[in-house]
């Protein structure tokens, strides 16, 4: 097979980025999988306003990332620009917790997707199939998509996109405009800011809004593959933390609306309880859409659940071929195909994975109850700690490189409050995390303490390959600091 050293350039627009990013939040997994959970443990009628503080604090975030992603274009995004501002070592300490955090988010979809696919089809044909069978099935297709121009896997999110999105929307748009159940928007309970202060279960809430809008930030991933990189990025960056935000502050509203506020945190329990939190969304949908919806929608959510595996894929693959490219790992995964398609990395990711994923099939281990929750989890807390890295690292950054061009606002004061508000949301998550886990306080600590466990796994890593590392990507990356 013929190989090459880069990815191909200018075959994203910002649009094509937008669409990779949305795909990434995957809104059916959010309401089917994240709302129903979000609510009956502790968000209650409030959950959509998790939604909007944590779209606030996103923006609040990208204000700074944007101003980075403006002075460094890298297909290791997150991992490049903490090492610019904070030295290679804690670069690479930030690469590994994003590998982990990205696989344990994906393999909390494969599992998520193993229940309600094997659940579908156990409702349209009677048989009885394994929730793993389904997720080898996903993550075989997710790799042939993986060896394909990233192009040609944008146009397929599109057309899913647009029908996931768009079921969801018109379901929200009939039940305001039905008046729902009949008790009003409840507005006061929705925006209930009490239930915020009261900490405790709305944490949950909080973790959920947290993994349902995971992969804004991969826009800058894609900087080295997009056309016109510093203001693409930033256009798209933006795009998607609003569009995401609107979208889930609109549709779990409509649930509530729907459901009426006295009933609706009931609906999510029993939903809850039944094995298939996705019948909040369903029964909603068969109510106010018709018989007709639910089914169509089963459909969508299987389709969403591809696309959000898909951009997560894609994102790791290009973790993976950024450190094999500056040869922090094996150099074999830092070289593209013909198609400009990072294929060894590709590969290496899906095996990645599927080492997860075995153990929970052997096991015989809930999908639900273990992968989605325990990797949704830790994903939070991986992410959370990347956010907080980056923010510190945009400051310093340019303390050592003065810019007249980048404001105070946006090199100081925005990062410095959003590391701040970050920390004290890692906090409150990392404080109540045994409500997530469902085991007891110290084997919460113990799921949680993976994502520190991979930063030191990063910084152990740059020690040993440091004198092995590509000469022009250390300078790239050390320069500013030196």
């Amino acid at each position: 097979m013929s190989t090459q050293s880069g990815l191909k350039r200018n075959s994203l627009s910002a649009f094509s980025v937008v669409i990779l990013v949305l795909s990434a939040a995957s809104p059916l997994i959010g309401l089917t999988g994240a709302v129903p959970v979000a609510s009956a443990l502790g968000g209650g009628n409030a959950t959509p306003l998790a939604y909007v503080i944590v779209g606030a604090i996103l923006l609040l975030f990208a204000v700074g990332y944007v101003a980075m992603s403006k002075k460094v274009t890298n297909a290791g995004a997150l991992y490049a620009y903490i090492g610019r501002g904070l030295g290679l070592r804690f670069g690479l300490g930030g690469a590994s917790v994003a590998i982990w955090s990205y696989t344990t988010i994906q393999a909390a979809i494969y599992g998520f997707f193993g229940a309600v696919a094997g659940g579908q089809i156990t409702a349209w044909t009677g048989a009885e199939v394994p929730w793993w069978v389904c997720t080898l099935v996903l993550i075989a297709t997710v790799q042939v998509f993986g060896w394909l121009n990233i192009d040609l896997g944008v146009k397929v999110l599109v057309v899913l996109m647009a029908l996931e999105w768009g079921i969801m929307i018109i379901l929200a748009i009939v039940t305001f405009a039905t008046g729902g159940a009949g008790e009003g928007l409840a507005a006061d309970q929705v925006f209930d800011f009490n239930a915020v202060l009261a900490g405790g279960g709305f944490s949950i809430a909080i973790v959920f809004a947290f993994a349902s809008m995971f992969g804004f930030e991969s826009s800058a991933l894609y900087g080295e593959e997009v056309r016109d990189a510093k203001r693409s990025v930033a256009r798209a960056t933006y795009a998607s933390v609003l569009t995401i935000t609107g979208f889930f502050l609109l549709t779990s509203w409509s649930l509530i609306v729907g459901y009426g506020p006295s009933n609706a945190v009931n609906a999510a329990g029993a939903a809850l309880e039944s094995g298939n939190p996705a019948a909040y969304v369903f029964d909603s949908a068969a109510t106010y859409l018709g018989p007709w919806a639910p089914d169509l929608m089963s459909i969508f959510v299987i389709t969403s659940i591809f696309a959000c595996a898909l951009a997560f894929h894609n994102g790791i693959s290009r973790y993976l071929f950024t450190l094999g490219r500056d040869h922090v790992l094996p150099a074999a995964l830092g070289r593209t195909a013909t198609n400009g398609s990072p294929r060894a990395a590709s590969v290496t990711q899906t095996v990645s994975i599927l080492a997860i994923i075995v153990p929970f099939a052997i096991a015989g281990a809930d999908p639900v109850g273990t992968l989605f929750f325990w990797g949704s989890g830790i994903a939070v807390i991986g992410i959370l700690m990347l956010y907080i890295g980056t923010s510190i690292a945009v400051i310093r950054y340019f303390a050592l490189n003065k810019d007249s061009e980048t404001s105070v606002w946006s090199r100081v004061i925005a990062p410095s409050i959003s590391a701040i508000i970050l920390a004290i949301a890692l906090w409150l998550i990392v404080s109540n995390f045994e409500l997530l886990t469902g085991g007891t306080r110290e084997f919460a600590l113990v799921l949680a303490s993976t994502a520190i466990i991979a930063l030191v796994i990063g910084l152990v890593l740059y020690s040993l390959r440091v004198k092995h590392l590509n000469p022009n990507a250390a300078k790239d990356l050390a320069q500013e600091i030196s």
